[in-house]
């Protein structure tokens, strides 16, 4: 009799097991894709940008760069291709990562287009040595627990124009205050290296002097916020938008 109480029992761990372990897989890839420094490479192309003592912003009127994440990941260049399938995450598996990024990428260019700001969407691939006067790299968050929430935001370690470390603090403060979602001080290696941000080591990566930031706009695993993110993109798009403007003012 005991066992045949034992074999449920072991059948029922087993696919606990499984299902945790499918959970977990999932989970570690969302937000900002894998980064792992590698010194021996890092000055590959730092030496292509000269003297940046000497640089000049280009003519032109203001313009931002919204990198929607993981959007036409299967399309990055080799230098890049252990991202290609760093697709992102999915609410629930239906709605996928990228697609929630894309959507509040396109509200927030609708809103900052309206005030004379040339906005470009751009995809998993930036173009070499992409400048605008403000590029912020949109993203959401997963975790196991579904009562994970919050946002944050974080400047490459190598940007040179001075300028990110602000753009990062008025982004927390109006982000946090038109989503009232709490700020998750938890900022990972992956945010800070950014590939797209890293210009010493990857060619398709911002110029050294375009103040960035990555943004997690929230979390795709909690069922609160993936409400906000994929119902309402208006929402993120407003504070982002709100922030750039401030911005660059």
């Amino acid at each position: 009799m005991k066992k045949l109480l034992i074999i449920p029992l072991l059948i029922t761990v087993f696919f606990v097991g499984v299902f945790l372990f499918k959970v977990k897989d999932a989970s570690e890839n969302y937000g900002a894709p894998p980064y792992i420094e590698d010194e021996v490479f890092t000055e590959q192309y730092a030496g292509r940008f000269g003297n940046l003592a000497n640089w000049v912003r280009p003519e032109g009127p203001l313009r931002v760069g919204l990198q929607a994440g993981h959007w036409k990941n299967n399309e990055l260049p080799d230098e890049l291709s252990r991202l290609r399938e760093r697709g992102g995450g999915a609410s629930n598996g239906l709605v996928a990562e990228w697609e929630v990024n894309l959507a509040i990428a396109e509200e927030t260019k609708k809103i900052l287009e309206k005030e004379g700001v040339v906005v470009d969407i751009l995809p998993a691939t930036i173009p070499p040595a992409y400048y605008a006067d403000a590029i912020v790299a949109i993203h959401a968050d997963g975790s196991t627990n579904p009562a994970t929430s919050g946002f944050k935001v974080a400047a490459p370690r190598r940007n040179m124009s001075g300028k990110a470390d602000e753009l990062v603090k008025i982004i927390e403060d109006i982000y946090e205050q038109q989503t009232n979602l709490e700020i998750d001080s938890n900022i990972s290696r992956n945010m800070t290296g950014y590939y797209a941000f890293n210009w010493r080591r990857y060619e398709h990566s911002t110029h050294p002097m375009a103040p960035a930031a990555i943004l997690e706009t929230g979390f795709l695993t909690n069922p609160v916020e993936a409400r906000m993110l994929i119902n309402s993109p208006e929402v993120p798009a407003q504070a982002i938008a709100d922030s750039l403007l401030r911005f660059l003012k």
